[in-house]
């Protein structure tokens, strides 16, 4: 039985990685969720997993020694999956030591537990050796790479070689804004305390590897959407709003890019790094649906519409008008400080060496998490309220 330390997994990608680990898996593994339950962390997202014999939690900080040394002490862990950190940009840039001190100072922590719990003397060569079939896994950001030029005004069909054209098969259409993409040689270039906390993050996880020999893997995502997650960031907030009739806050003129990645693709993509990643490996993983912001909040307000229309059953669920779901929610408000304009994740090395590709196109992908949005607001309610309304009105209230 392979035995899991899962940190951050009340949050958003690491309760999907929860669910799908023990729905693929089921009483072959023991899965241990560690997690400080902060404003973005809600045990209700894992209640059902909690409820299996072979799933229990500990409530805790990963900057903790005691706590997470007396985990390691009272469990064989074999795969630690580090997604316990500080991840919105905006309240980085309101307070950067809050994110220095969970993503750098609680990684190095996590680390070092677990160096001393695998230990097992020196290998042939005189380098530190572990017990066999142990892997900690960083899960980390493409925004430690920086941002990209934007060459294109709209989308240009993307083409890619026959090799990776092989994996990614089932998807068909490709666009991109831009020449160039990230891979996992692209040189660490972070912008925002966020990301410089995540980079930082990065380098310690690497020089475990490089000076203890330590069994490391290192995974750098786009952005995710789909159950789960919480409504400060641009899908769920735009979803939430327009439910709300309430206005739809977007930086600048909306043009900046992203590459979306939908969370059960993304959480593939880490069960397979752990099972087959060579250790020591970077991997990037993409979602191939770059869009630009306004374009995203357009393609909401029309599939939220469309639903009403047709599915009246869901007409409870507004506070507004029907008609009033339109393009005139839309407000533009300042730009934050350092905005990346684009970003574009290039998988082709997880695709060729591991066979994975992200398998949900973004139109299929927004409903899904439209549909789940409608179909559990109670979830939406309980992590709306509160501290989470005063947080809204201080970052997009007076913009």
């Amino acid at each position: 039985m392979i035995t899991y330390l899962v940190t951050g997994a009340a949050g958003f990608i690491g309760s999907n990685f929860v669910k799908y680990i023990t729905s693929k898996y089921g009483n072959d593994i023991k899965v241990i969720v560690l997690d400080a339950l902060t404003y973005a962390g809600n045990i209700n997202s894992i209640k059902e997993e909690l409820e299996l014999p072979n799933v229990s939690f500990v409530k805790g900080d990963i900057k903790d020694y005691c706590v997470v040394k007396e985990i390691f002490d009272d469990n064989d862990i074999d795969f630690v999956v580090n997604f316990a950190a500080e991840s919105h940009v905006d309240r980085s840039i309101e307070n950067p030591k809050l994110f220095l001190e969970t993503n750098i100072l609680g990684t190095q922590n996590l680390l070092n537990c677990a160096r001393e719990a695998w230990a097992d003397g020196k290998d042939d060569t005189g380098k530190p050796a572990y017990k066999k079939g142990k892997k900690y896994l960083q899960i980390s950001t493409d925004e430690v790479y920086g941002s990209l030029e934007k060459d294109f005004d709209e989308a240009q069909p993307l083409h890619v070689d026959d090799e990776l054209k092989q994996v990614i098969e089932g998807r068909h259409n490709l666009t991109t804004f831009g020449k160039k993409f990230f891979t996992e040689e692209t040189p660490l270039s972070p912008r925002s305390p966020y990301s410089a906390s995540k980079t930082s993050a990065d380098m310690i996880a690497m020089a475990y590897h490089h000076t203890y020999n330590f069994p490391v893997n290192i995974t750098r995502c786009s952005n995710n959407y789909g159950p789960y997650h919480f409504p400060e960031k641009l899908i769920p907030l735009v979803i939430h709003n327009i439910l709300n009739g309430k206005k739809l806050p977007v930086y600048g003129k909306g043009l900046n890019v992203r590459d979306w990645l939908y969370v059960e693709d993304h959480c593939k993509a880490i069960d397979l790094v752990l099972r087959k990643g060579k250790i020591g490996e970077v991997y990037n993983i993409g979602g191939f649906n770059e869009e630009s912001n306004i374009n995203i909040v357009k393609l909401i307000i029309d599939t939220i519409a469309r639903i009403m229309r047709e599915e009246p059953k869901y007409q409870s669920l507004l506070n507004c008008n029907l008609e009033d779901i339109n393009y005139d929610l839309i407000t533009y408000v300042t730009d934050r400080p350092g905005h990346d304009m684009r970003y574009a994740i290039d998988p082709t090395k997880i695709a060729t060496q591991l066979g994975w590709y992200p398998e949900t196109p973004f139109t299929v992908g927004i409903e899904k998490t439209i549909r789940w949005n409608l179909d559990n607001q109670q979830w939406i309610d309980d992590v709306t309220s509160g501290d989470y309304q005063k947080y809204y009105e201080q970052m997009y209230g007076n913009r």
